[in-house]
């Protein structure tokens, strides 16, 4: 029977963290099983016809953290990128998130930060409570923008109205009155320069690290002496079920390669009135990669069926999680980690900055 003082179930990158940490910081081996035929999770990242493609979708380095940057700098170096998304509206690429650009692009204005203020508060709506991600939208910029940007873009995302949604879902965007047409304005941004998957290989070097890839943890668990489990898979699995599945809006990713230079103006432009996918990436735009006349795209659809991307959002499944949470609380000799195992959505800087804590107060 194999020993190991920690059992790490999932090989994205909590459970990276945690077995790079375990494994330099404490000198211990570590065991990391893994469902999937490859480490990285939802940031795994592959070459084809030398162009550098994200499996599960465009992932963009982006973070407030020194702690967390300092700490993955140890593994990659970094290219600089700014992301910039553009929205398809009425045929035109608009910028998002919302500036002055868009309203001016959209409208055919001539605002500056002083008029757009003021456009602002002549088209919203007056909104006491704010109760839904629709409320969200109409206080803060009115309907028409609502209509144009986010309605139909929220419930393909999503499977139902942003009416029924709570604020948190769209409170994420922001709304800037300024020119910056950047996606994010964090201080560390950037790609790694040979792609996610390198880095997270980087991470795991030890030999003191040791990955099972294709195995069900559940299959072999019993066959291993171990003191401390680190879940960070789904955690209505990890409890069989007890209360019932927990949903996730799930995303379904179709990419081809094309014989031509570029596809689009920017990395990612979204379709927020298209009937079936929310966007297309394009990610010799991410990675700047200098490949002749070829280019990878990929469509995302939204769905109930596919990788499970995000807890959904509504009050029945977090009281679900809930009870799940209780049983949590009282076990022992685990420590649940990630996105799954604490059904709540993480940028993935949090995602690291959530193991490097758990490292320094449940571990060391």
């Amino acid at each position: 029977m194999a020993d190991y003082k920690y059992v790490i179930v999932g090989a994205g990158l909590s459970g990276l963290t945690l077995a790079e940490r375990i494994a330099n910081e404490l000198d211990e081996k570590v065991l990391v099983i893994e469902k999937r035929n490859h480490i990285a999770g939802n940031v795994y990242d592959f070459y084809q016809d030398g162009l550098l493609i994200q499996k599960y979708g465009p992932h963009i380095y982006h973070t407030k953290e020194k702690k967390v940057h300092d700490y993955l700098s140890q593994f990659t170096e970094w290219i600089d990128y700014e992301h910039r998304v553009l929205s398809n509206v009425d045929g035109k690429l608009v910028p998002m998130p919302i500036c002055i650009d868009t309203l001016n692009q959209l409208y055919g204005l001539d605002l500056d930060e002083d008029s757009m203020r003021d456009w602002i508060d002549d088209h919203k709506e007056d909104i006491d409570e704010v109760k839904s991600s629709e409320d969200v939208v109409l206080k803060n910029a009115g309907r028409d923008i609502y209509e144009k940007l986010f309605k139909n873009y929220t419930e393909k995302q999503w499977g139902t109205s942003a009416a029924n949604l709570s604020p948190s879902v769209i409170s994420r965007i922001p709304f800037r009155f300024n020119h910056d047409t950047r996606y994010f304005d964090d201080p560390y941004q950037g790609m790694p320069k040979e792609g996610f998957t390198k880095m997270c290989e980087n991470m795991i070097k030890s030999d003191n690290i040791h990955v099972g890839l294709k195995s069900d943890y559940k299959d072999y668990i019993h066959k291993i002496n171990y003191e401390k489990l680190i879940y960070t898979g789904p955690i209505d699995y990890f409890y069989d079920y007890k209360y019932g599945e927990l949903l996730y809006r799930c995303l379904n990713f179709v990419y081809e390669i094309l014989d031509e230079d570029s596809y689009q103006e920017v990395g990612v432009v979204n379709y927020p009135n298209h009937p079936y996918f929310t966007r297309i990436t394009e990610f010799k735009k991410l990675t700047m990669q200098d490949v002749e006349g070829k280019t990878a795209i990929m469509k995302e659809y939204p769905g109930f069926n596919g990788e499970k991307c995000y807890p959904y959002p509504t009050q029945e499944y977090l009281d679900k999680f809930k009870l799940y949470e209780a049983e949590m609380e009282k076990e022992e000799d685990v420590i649940f980690a990630g996105r799954l195992a604490r059904y709540k959505y993480y940028n993935m800087d949090l995602v690291v900055k959530d193991a490097l804590e758990i490292f320094e107060n449940e571990i060391r």
